[in-house]
């Protein structure tokens, strides 16, 4: 992906997408993140092509959600309209590597053969594009970034998704952005479900394993009062 310049703001061809707050963020999120923004979520668009940055807040700990985010070979786990997804034998997970993912019918698409470009667990950055397959989404590349925020005592995680694609023959920019944005927003919030359901969970066990263990410090401090 092309980083973006200096004068980015200046460039009739560059995405503005640090300019403009994503629905669901407050400003100080944002402003938090214009620098990923601007160095992860910014492309050159030109006539034919657009373009979208999306947002999505989850109360999970950043943790819970990368590691649902990163598995580039399990993307039904969070993506609505996959139907399977399957990767070649010996699989690993490396910049390079490719995934099939057969769509769900009803969809203006069939199968879909996909790239990893971009993955960097310690900054939480990973993206694809489309390489291949039956679909109208030409030239799709996407960026995905996962943020963590501590505020106030309360965790919660914000994860930014961007694309750049091309707008297909007879279909308008609109008409792209919303198709591509609607599928992009649902994905968002099933990740928001999966992971905050993930979080519960663990928050439970955690608070199963306390009871249990003072349990056990009661019970030996029983036995051991018994036999003084």
């Amino acid at each position: 992906m092309e980083k973006p310049s200096s004068a980015a703001e200046k460039d009739p061809e560059s995405s503005q997408h640090h300019l403009t707050v994503p629905s669901g963020l407050t400003q100080s999120e944002f402003d938090d993140l214009k620098p990923v923004v601007a160095e992860f979520h910014t492309y050159r668009v030109g006539p034919g092509h657009c373009s979208s940055l999306l947002a999505q807040r989850i109360h999970a700990p950043l943790e819970t959600v990368w590691k649902v985010v990163r598995r580039f070979d399990k993307p039904q786990t969070y993506k609505h309209f996959i139907r399977s997804c399957t990767v070649k034998e010996g699989f690993v997970m490396r910049v390079g590597c490719t995934r099939d993912v057969n769509v769900i019918s009803g969809l203006p698409a069939a199968t879909s053969t996909e790239r990893l470009d971009l993955l960097d667990e310690e900054r939480h950055v990973t993206g694809f594009s489309i390489i291949g397959g039956e679909h109208r989404l030409r030239n799709y590349r996407s960026v995905t970034t996962v943020h963590g925020f501590e505020r106030d005592g309360r965790i919660w995680t914000v994860v930014l998704e961007s694309y750049v694609v091309d707008v297909p023959e007879g279909n308008s920019e609109e008409d792209t952005r919303l198709f591509a944005d609607t599928v992009v927003r649902l994905n968002l919030q099933k990740l928001a479900s999966v992971t905050e359901a993930m979080a519960r969970d663990g928050d439970a066990n955690s608070q199963r394993k306390k009871i249990a263990f003072f349990y056990f410090i009661m019970q030996q401090s029983l036995y051991y009062t018994d036999h003084m």
